[in-house]
């Protein structure tokens, strides 16, 4: 059988927040919650569930998402219209520029509870 990623948890302050923020800049749907979760499911099925981290400290991680050309546009603009800074490197030392790595698109941005997120057009 074929190893698949199924889902995977992202620790929030505010898992509600942070859930909202991402599908609103990716232009996905905020699942029901369930339990301790709140669900953000990508078009391949794999789901981040978002899961308040109480008092203790974040670990920051890196998420990446992989977009078509007119998807990577409209997030960008959401992103733009948000007033949410951009980066084109991973270290976040290049503000206001995209990339443009192996011949596509790219950027990363923080979510509200400072994990790397990271939309691209070519993998």
């Amino acid at each position: 059988m074929p190893v698949e990623l199924n889902h995977t948890i992202v620790h929030a302050r505010d898992k509600r927040e942070s859930a909202e923020f991402l599908a609103g800049v990716l232009g996905l749907e905020v699942g029901d919650e369930w339990g301790p979760f709140i669900p953000v499911t990508t078009a391949n099925g794999v789901t981040l569930d978002f899961a308040d981290a109480g008092a203790g400290p974040i670990t920051a991680q890196h998420y990446a998402f992989l977009l078509p050309e007119a998807e990577f546009d409209a997030a960008f603009d959401r992103l733009r219209r948000a007033g949410v800074a951009y980066y084109a490197d991973p270290y976040l030392r290049r503000p206001g520029e995209i990339n443009h790595a192996h011949g596509g698109r790219g950027l990363y941005f923080l979510d509200p509870a400072g994990h790397v997120m990271e939309i691209l057009t070519r993998a």
